[in-house]
Formats: C-alpha cells, structure tokens, sequence
C-alpha cells in the first residue's frame, strides 16, 4: 500500500487490487478518521479528502495505515433491479469471447447478483462487479463515438449501464430504460457504491426504438 499526497487536502492510496480497495473504504467508512469528508474508491485507490482546519495529511495517513480493512459484504445493501433486453451489438462478440452461446451469456449475466464498486468515468456510471466470472472480455478495439443512453456493457470483470449518451469502448450486450442518472433525483445516482444489481431480462417492446435519452454527452 502506498500513501500520495493529493493537492493540500487529499490523500491517494493505491493498493493491489480492488478487493483491497473496497476492504479498506468500508473499514474507514465504519470508523470515519476525524476530519475526512469523503472517501471515494475506485479500481486500485482510494482517495481520502479531509478539512484542513481539523486535521492534517500527517495525521489522515497515520489514521489509514492504522486502520484493519474489513472483511466485505456484499449481501446488506439497496437491492435495484435492472430489466434489460438482449440485443446489443457486441453480444456476438461477447459470445465469441467466451466461448458461450448468445443464450449462455445472457443467463451468466442474469444469473449473478452485481455489486456497485464504484463509481467513475460519467455521472452516474457505476462500475458492477461480482458477477460471473465467465463474462471477462476486453474492451473494444475501437471505441464508439456515440453510445446510447442506457446500454447495458461489459468490459474486464465489470458490467455497467450508460447514464446518457456519450463516447464508450465497452461491450455493448443490452438496453433498459430504467434511468439511471437523474438530477431533479436525491440523490441523483441509482448506481451508488455498495447498491447491489439483479440485471432481468426483458422482451423487447414492439414500439421501442431504444432507450429514451436524458440528455447530452457526458
């Protein structure tokens, strides 16, 4: 574990891995050190902003390499489910990936319950992990100039849902139109950190186009 200055009122942790990442958010999230206002993790750090009129770097560090991580459960938080259907893009590719048929990657992708790690990239966009272990796949070679508000993709060992259109390099598998991201909501994310996901399928409506957009690029 490493311990970086961040500005004058931030420290980043890098650790190995995003387990270790998420053990020691929640531990620090438990037992908060004096002073620290946020604690926002991602895939291999953790970053600890804190008040510079209550505490100082020195001592937020000392709090962190004090600190045990905790042992993480993934079964206690807000349970959303996610309708989605199946028809995106890049499920043929996804399938060629794997190794799975088209039907076989959408029952992995259903069949596990996802966890939100973290969130990052856009407004709203939750980083899911934990589910199978058979949909790792790389991102795309290229990426897309315009991705739908909506879809549902992999990349890695992470799915995830676009919050509104924008430019993307995930596997495209799905849509919902469940919204994701909304500003006049409180709070405005439905994929918050440690929020669970049970994605379901849907049938496709014979009316829809796609899923509706709530607004620009991010």
């Amino acid at each position: 574990m490493r311990v970086l200055p961040c500005g004058d009122t931030a420290l980043l942790v890098e650790s190995s891995g995003l387990d270790d990442v998420l053990a020691l958010h929640a531990a620090l999230d438990v037992d908060r050190p004096d002073g620290v206002v946020d604690l926002v993790p991602a895939a291999r750090t953790l970053l600890l902003r804190f008040d510079p009129d209550r505490t100082d770097a020195a001592a937020v560090e000392r709090a962190v390499r004090e600190t045990r991580p905790s042992e993480v459960t993934r079964s206690g938080g807000e349970l959303v489910e996610i309708p989605v259907v199946y028809d995106g893009p890049d499920l043929a590719d996804v399938a060629h990936h794997t190794g799975l048929s088209e039907r076989d990657v959408i029952t992995e992708h259903t069949g596990y319950e996802w966890t939100v790690a973290f969130g990052g990239f856009a407004p709203g966009f939750g980083y899911l992990a934990g589910g199978s272990p058979r949909l790792e796949v790389p991102r795309r070679a290229e990426s897309r100039t315009r991705v739908p508000t909506g879809s549902v993709a992999l990349a890695g060992t992470f799915s995830g849902v676009y919050p509104r259109s924008s430019p993307g390099g995930w596997q495209l598998i799905g849509r919902t139109d469940l919204v994701t991201w909304d500003v006049d909501r409180d709070p405005p994310a439905l994929l918050r950190p440690g929020v669970r996901v049970r994605f379901v399928e849907a049938t496709t409506s014979a009316d829809s186009d796609g899923p509706a957009s709530t607004g620009g690029a991010a």
